[in-house]
């Protein structure tokens, strides 16, 4: 028993000599003798790697619902979209029956240049079949991705075709577009639709609206319903096209952060044209810095439901093995000084079920259920209109959800992809004719309607997926259901633009925009508000 204190002692007695080494405070002295204690003196063998994992994010996880640790395999992929590029063969696909249909190549994409074309099924990848496999798309994803300059061989089936197809692709960067949708409403009113803010994103943007200022746009609606954010940088350069030099558009600042302001500068290609921002509450971080900054600059009539409140702002700290902390360090501000983050005090859990919480206390469905305290009230920067921080963006004009069409079965035939797999077989079946009938997109937008046969079709399909019939829920959806059929067809045949132009129809919030766009009068009247 004493040799085996006396080995105990001795350890302490070394753990003590290599902490007492340094300038470190007692706070990171106590953490590291703990740390080196269980490394050493627990019964059990221990995964030391998934010690200190366990140990970095119970840390993270008591400071904010927004720093996070991140493995090395989830930091490449969180960073693939963000960064604009990943390394592949270029398709867009979805799996039917266990077999992938290409929906899309990307345009000179390694795929397209070797004749893949939309409608083909992949059936096997370097003499691996991967039909019937019942492979997971990650799995899937993985033997069709690689660097740049490797190739992989494919086997593809194609209709009306009766043997294989041998494809030999060179894998090469592939781009991930941040931009959704870009035309134009009508003669006047331009559409863009953003759904992050990535590297190549303020890029996109400025192509886009380029072409729509040569269509004549004088107009323009910004779509940032669902964006999560992203770049800080990204949501800035955006911002600065429709402000004037000199006008800020966000700082931030923390205990350890000093004050960093971002202003506009004189570049901006659309000072003057009129502006409608569309928000929901899914739109957060990044899309809040911009709608905030227009809001507050009495640039831009905000339309939609209160933001997602994400007013805080991580720096990504790269640690040795490619793993990462995303640390908060700051929150940023609109112009008017409005922290747009919501409360967290209460713990993850709660913040968390915020959504839930506001649709249950019927937020989501009227404007006079939202209630922002005295002390959280500011005025805009020109007109000195009313608004609000301390837990999203409120728009200026309020668009309540939609709930009347949404039933059981609706959402059965959704979430059990039902829908999706129809559209895919659909369009497979009929690609040819509805080609020739419908070559462009104004074509099928305009004149293309989802038939009964069509419909009658999609319930077979979802009898065969065991979801029953009803008569009385389908009716009720039957429009939504209807809409959305024709806009992933669209999707299918043409692209992502064409799926908006149609979703577009029946956007409650979309069309407000376009309604304010077109009354003089009422935009004015928007802007100048409820003076202070």
């Amino acid at each position: 028993m004493k040799r085996i204190i006396f080995h105990i002692s001795l350890l302490l007695v070394s753990i003590t000599g290599v902490f007492a080494q340094g300038m470190q405070t007692a706070a990171s002295r106590k953490l590291s003798f703990a740390q080196f204690a269980i490394q050493n003196l627990y019964v059990d063998k221990l995964d030391e790697n998934k010690l200190t994992e366990d140990a970095i994010e119970g840390m993270l996880k008591k400071l904010d619902p927004h720093s996070n640790y991140m493995n090395p395999q989830e930091v490449k992929e969180m960073n693939e979209p963000l960064q604009g590029n990943f390394e592949g063969i270029g398709i867009q696909f979805n799996m039917l029956n266990d077999t992938l249909f290409v929906i899309q190549t990307i345009s000179a994409g390694p795929s397209e240049k070797v004749g893949i074309v939309a409608g083909d099924r992949i059936i096997m990848v370097n003499d691996t079949s991967i039909a019937g496999k019942k492979m997971k798309t990650t799995d899937i994803m993985k033997r069709l991705k690689g660097p740049k300059g490797t190739v992989v061989n494919v086997k593809v089936m194609r209709r009306n075709t009766a043997d294989l197809i041998d494809f030999r692709i060179v894998r090469d960067k592939i781009p991930i577009y941040s931009l959704d949708a870009s035309y134009m409403v009508n003669k006047k009113i331009g559409y863009i639709r953003i759904n992050r803010f990535g590297a190549t994103t303020y890029d996109e943007f400025m192509t886009a609206l380029t072409a729509l200022q040569l269509q004549g746009m004088k107009s323009l609606i910004l779509d940032l319903e669902d964006n999560g954010g992203g770049y800080l940088k990204a949501a800035i350069d955006i911002a600065d096209e429709f402000l004037k030099k000199n006008e800020l558009i966000v700082y931030t600042e923390g205990v350890h952060q000093s004050k960093e302001e971002s202003f506009a500068g004189d570049k901006g290609t659309f000072h003057e044209g009129k502006l409608v921002v569309l928000i929901n509450e899914s739109s957060a971080s990044a899309s809040e810095i911009v709608t905030g900054a227009l809001q507050d600059w009495d640039r831009a009539v905000v339309v939609g439901r209160r933001s997602f409140g994400k007013g805080l702002v991580q720096r990504p700290i790269p640690l040795p093995d490619n793993s990462m902390i995303r640390l908060t360090i700051a929150r940023y501000y609109t112009p008017t000084g409005r922290c747009i983050q919501k409360p967290y005090e209460d713990g993850i859990e709660k913040y968390s079920k915020d959504l839930i919480d506001r649709y249950n206390k019927g937020e989501m469905a009227h404007a006079d259920s939202i209630h922002f305290p005295d002390s959280l009230k500011t005025y805009t920067k020109v007109n000195r209109r009313v608004v609000y921080g301390g837990g999203g963006i409120m728009p200026d004009i309020f668009v309540p959800i939609d709930t009347s069409r949404y039933t059981n079965y609706h959402r059965d035939i959704v979430a059990k992809g039902v829908m999706n797999k129809f559209t895919i077989s659909y369009i497979d079946m009929h690609r040819a004719e509805l080609k020739q009938s419908y070559p462009k997109i104004d074509d099928f937008v305009t004149k293309f309607n989802v038939s009964d046969e069509i419909l009658n079709g999609l319930v077979t399909a979802a009898e065969g997926d065991k979801i029953k019939p009803d008569s009385a829920q389908f009716e009720k959806a039957k429009p939504l259901i209807s809409t959305q059929l024709k806009a992933l067809m669209a999707r299918d045949l043409f692209d992502m633009t064409a799926y908006f132009r149609v979703m577009n129809a029946e956007n409650e919030t979309f069309q407000k925009g376009v309604d304010i766009l077109q009354n003089e009068r009422q935009y004015a009247k928007l802007l100048l508000g409820k003076k202070k």
